[in-house]
């Protein structure tokens, strides 16, 4: 049973409960009358100095009063006053005299609003959430009945390169905090009507959009339904970061390897898209999720689909070499010198006994030790500014290892060791995968420094047993190493040529399969006949 459904489902009270929502279970009609509709919107906000509240009439035969509410911030500002009020106050005050109120609501809805989006709110519940989704909200004396506008706006961050997922060669830019300027930038890679996008809001008091993007055509419509279920399932009161919706949908709660990926790449997006993947993208984070998520997955780069594939073939398996010396070095050190000395070369041997002697700890204690001080000093250089993080990451690293050495706490080998592991470390495309790798070094470390070689060998293949039993959203974690498909290992530890990668991943996208025509493979330019070299 998953966590979400272990939840209890609390019953929503008319009126504000405990939590502080304003939403309503059955809500209720808004009224005829004009100035209690806004006495309401205002008591409901709390007479919030950030609603803006422009009354005004037209005159006539009868005068008919409007008000138009919106949250100042949260709106283009321009765009209110150039085409909703101008549009209101100053076009056709001729055909206002004999008008009705039936006809001057109709005539607002269809003719007098020089905006893209509106539609018609009849209910508290909607209203309320216009106007806190940034939208404009006509509202007519007389009538029960109001017309939201679509003027969301306000201060965005700008289009910035990616911070987490550096490349050399590809697209600079990345995701921003805005759900519609992450979707945009993703249709402008994949130009199909067969993109589609379905939005709704999770979340009782934060009401955070999360938009699903999947081909139709290419995805496979069981996983499309079981992202759908889950996240229909979440009952929570806010989703400030996608990190939220990940621990609630995600398979094996309590396993440490991540089974949705996690990106700020739109380019990285488009190519999971047109493999048969779904993103999930929300409101308010630059950071989206892809799911279902394999573990070669998180050892692959953008930059991988840019370059020679030779060259991405050969840094492909460095990733994978970096990350195992990551989790087994120290415990590695660790077994050989506690337990397995004739492993080791005579003449090496007898450096590290010198080296160790006069070390008050045992080997276990002298890698902890380490380890602890590298995890605090990357901890600090995260947190602080960053011109001053990094010198201070740097010159913290080298000044304590040095002392640590000279006061003869740990040995030079040590140190060493660690620094190979946290170089290593850094070499992770995904930071989920890195974090994994620094949990379980601690374990094997332990393992290590109790049982030798045999311990790490155990706890491998334990861990081993774990990654296959492990599923994201109905795919096998491990595939397609186990079980193994052999079309699909063109693209897992090494990368072949594009003219090779004809279908996609087939325990992923189940229809659909071909993504490119087959022998396009590039063929040398004819010879040149007798006689054409010559020709100037």
């Amino acid at each position: 049973m998953r966590p979400f459904e272990r939840q209890k489902r609390r019953k929503k009270k008319k009126g504000k409960d405990q939590r502080g929502q304003v939403f309503h279970e059955e809500s209720s009609p808004l009224f005829h009358d004009l100035q209690k509709n806004l006495n309401k919107i205002r008591e409901e906000l709390g007479h919030s100095t950030d609603l803006v509240v422009r009354e005004f009439e037209w005159d006539g035969e009868r005068k008919i009063r409007f008000a138009a509410v919106y949250i100042d911030g949260l709106v283009d500002n321009n765009m209110v006053g150039d085409f909703i009020m101008k549009s209101l106050m100053l076009e056709s005050r001729d055909d206002r005299q004999t008008i009705s109120r039936k006809t001057a609501f109709d005539r607002v809805q269809e003719n007098g609003l020089a905006v893209g989006e509106v539609k018609i709110t009849r209910d508290w519940n909607g209203l309320i959430l216009s106007i806190l989704c940034g939208e404009t909200v006509i509202l007519m004396d007389g009538w029960d009945e109001a017309i939201s506008c679509g003027t969301k706006g306000g201060e965005k961050r700008p289009i910035d390169e990616p911070t987490s997922q550096v490349v050399i060669r590809g697209p600079r830019d990345s995701f921003t905090e805005s759900i519609r300027t992450n979707t945009a930038l993703v249709r402008r890679r994949v130009k199909s009507p067969n993109l589609w996008l379905e939005t709704m809001r999770i979340g009782k008091v934060t009401q955070t959009d999360v938009s699903l993007m999947y081909i139709k055509g290419i995805v496979d419509e069981k996983i499309v339904r079981e992202v759908k279920n889950r996240l229909e399932r979440i009952q929570i009161d806010s989703i400030l970061e996608s990190g939220y919706i990940e621990e609630m949908i995600r398979d094996s709660a309590f396993s440490l390897f991540p089974t949705l990926y996690m990106t700020e790449r739109p380019d990285v997006i488009a190519g999971n898209l047109l493999e048969g993947r779904v993103a999930i993208l929300v409101d308010g984070t630059p950071f989206a999720l892809v799911v279902p998520a394999l573990l070669n997955q998180f050892f692959q780069t953008t930059e991988d689909y840019y370059q020679n594939y030779w060259i991405s073939g050969f840094l492909r398996f460095v990733r994978y070499g970096a990350f195992l010396l990551s989790l087994l070095t120290p415990s590695l050190y660790i077994a050989a010198t506690t337990f397995h000395h004739a492993m080791i070369p005579t003449t090496f041997l007898i450096t590290l006994v010198a080296q160790r002697e006069g070390i008050p700890f045992p080997a276990f204690v002298e890698a902890l030790i380490m380890e602890l001080m590298f995890e605090i000093l990357r901890e600090a250089g995260i947190r602080l500014p960053r011109p001053v993080g990094q010198a201070v990451s740097i010159v913290g690293a080298i000044v304590l290892g040095e002392a640590a050495v000279r006061a003869g706490l740990v040995s030079p080998a040590m140190v060493i060791v660690v620094a190979i592991t946290a170089i290593a470390s850094f070499s992770a495309p995904s930071y989920n995968l890195a974090i994994t790798a620094r949990l379980l070094r601690f374990l094997f470390m332990l393992v290590g420094a109790s049982f030798g070689l045999f311990g790490i060998a155990l706890l491998l293949i334990v861990v081993l047993a774990h990654l296959s039993s492990l599923r994201s959203f109905g795919v096998p974690y491990l595939s397609p190493l186990a079980p193994f498909v052999f079309s699909d290992q063109k693209d897992t530890v090494f990368r072949f040529p594009w003219w090779s990668l004809i279908t996609r991943p087939r325990l992923i996208s189940q229809k659909n399969m071909t993504r490119m025509e087959k022998d396009l493979r590039p063929s040398p330019p004819d010879k040149p006949t007798e006689g054409e070299g010559n020709e100037k």
